[in-house]
């Protein structure tokens, strides 16, 4: 994933008062660093769970207690957006929740489509979590013979090459795969095709996608190394 293009918010700096790192694109739009883009779901993770327990403002120190990022990359990732805070008063919990929904894209619902009907893939298949934020998972597919037909959360397991005929109607945007690395190309071929614009890939494999197409790559296995570094680092 590429670096987010935004018009400036109402009420954000203009070209001379543009802080350090932000970029212009094309337009006068603010190009923001994907690092940014990754911790915004963290920050609004965090303004969920301060909502459920009845925050109605918090600092941004008590958004750095809680998410383990410090209070200056908090704000710095949020001068991206415009002047969201109160200077003595903190950010207003529900109202910065949905200003950076909407900066995410979450404001709509996505329609997703997943790939492969294995353990991995049965459950993200079956896992709730994916709705409550947005994410409706509107078909399955798999090329298992013995797989197709069978029924998981409601859904019937279809061969891949349908993707393109059902995609016209259904109308999803984001892919996700959990397919053996030798079958991963193919699949996000066929994904593209049939109009799918971002995939979220668990396949252990680098894939191959033209321009515009945005890729998410999930390597569990990676992710236990990473823990094992550390474990030792100990």
């Amino acid at each position: 994933m590429g670096d987010l293009e935004l018009k400036p918010a109402h009420g954000a700096a203009q070209d001379a008062g543009t802080p350090r790192g932000r970029r212009r694109g094309g337009g006068g739009a603010l190009r923001i660093p994907q690092p940014t883009i990754e911790r915004l779901s963290t920050y609004l993770q965090c303004l969920r769970q301060l909502e459920r327990t009845g925050v109605a403002t918090a600092s941004s120190a008590d958004i750095a207690e809680r998410t383990g990022i410090n209070a200056a990359q908090f704000r710095k990732d949020l001068s991206y957006f415009g002047d969201l805070g109160t200077p003595g008063l903190g950010y207003d919990v529900p109202k910065l929740q949905a200003h950076l929904s909407h900066a995410m894209g979450l404001r709509e619902p996505h329609n997703t489509v997943l790939v492969g009907t294995g353990n991995l893939g049965a459950a993200l298949a079956a896992y709730s979590g994916f709705r409550d934020r947005g994410f409706s998972i509107v078909a399955l597919f798999d090329a298992d013979p013995d797989k197709l037909g069978q029924v998981i959360n409601g859904l019937i397991v279809q061969d891949p090459d349908l993707l393109p005929k059902l995609n016209a109607d259904l109308r999803a945007d984001i892919g996700i795969i959990c397919v053996p690395a030798a079958s991963a190309q193919i699949v996000v071929d066929k994904l593209v095709a049939a109009g799918i614009r971002a995939i979220l890939n668990f396949a252990p494999i680098t894939i191959s996608v033209r321009t515009g197409i945005i890729v998410r790559n999930v390597d569990l296995t990676s992710e236990l190394e990473v823990l094992s570094y550390y474990l030792r680092a100990k």
